[in-house]
């Protein structure tokens, strides 16, 4: 059974809640932060779990989340500056925290000091975030351009692609699964998804999510 964390997240957009959402239904402790009043209201209702009201960039705010009790925050605001600022702040505050930003550039190298992950490109939902944080093994690795992406993904002993032939498969149009992760073997007909096992996908915006699906469950 997978141990149960504590996570702050800041930032309660879509992408917040999702990810909130994911991480709650795994039997975790989750915490949202939203700095609009009338945003932490819809969050009260939608949400079953603590909201804090503040911004997350100021100390006294990340504070009341109770950061040495938690495993890691991720701030997935859409605002790139802010995320990292948030990221920069809890370390600060709790030096062995995990930290996850979501950011709207391709260069992951450059926060590498700043943060522990980023979640990239942006479009990338909670899904993903969640998945980052529990460390299911679902990330980007390459970024050729806005609307493609290559992923890294472990595929789920629940998934309705585990245990099955790659030509059994129906994976959607805008999706190539290319090799498994340590580059052994390239992909094809006959190959069959393994679960807990590492695959290297290219895949299109539109069909990102349904992919993660498929892999996970």
């Amino acid at each position: 059974m997978p141990q149960l964390k504590r996570f702050v997240i800041a930032g309660g957009g879509q992408v917040g809640l999702q990810a909130a959402g994911n991480l709650s239904s795994l039997g975790h402790d989750v915490v949202l932060i939203e700095p609009d009043e009338q945003r932490v209201a819809e969050l009260s209702d939608a949400y079953v779990g603590p909201v804090i009201h503040g911004d997350a960039t100021r100390p006294s705010i990340l504070t009341q989340a109770d950061l040495d009790d938690a495993d890691a925050i991720a701030a997935l605001t859409d605002d790139t500056s802010a995320n990292l600022a948030i990221c920069m702040e809890a370390q600060h505050l709790n030096p062995a925290i995990q930290t996850l930003a979501r950011a709207d550039t391709q260069c992951n190298e450059e926060y590498e000091e700043v943060v522990d992950a980023t979640l990239l490109p942006k479009y990338l939902g909670g899904d993903y975030a969640a998945d980052m944080l529990t460390g299911e093994d679902v990330r980007t690795l390459v970024y050729p351009t806005s609307d493609l992406d290559i992923i890294e993904i472990s595929v789920a002993e629940s998934a309705p692609v585990a245990g099955r032939r790659l030509d059994e498969i129906a994976l959607p149009e805008g999706s190539l699964l290319i090799s498994t992760a340590d580059r052994e073997h390239l992909a094809g007909p006959e190959m069959v998804l393994e679960p807990e096992r590492r695959y290297v996908l290219a895949v299109e915006a539109d069909v990102a999510d349904e992919v993660r699906d498929l892999m996970r469950g």
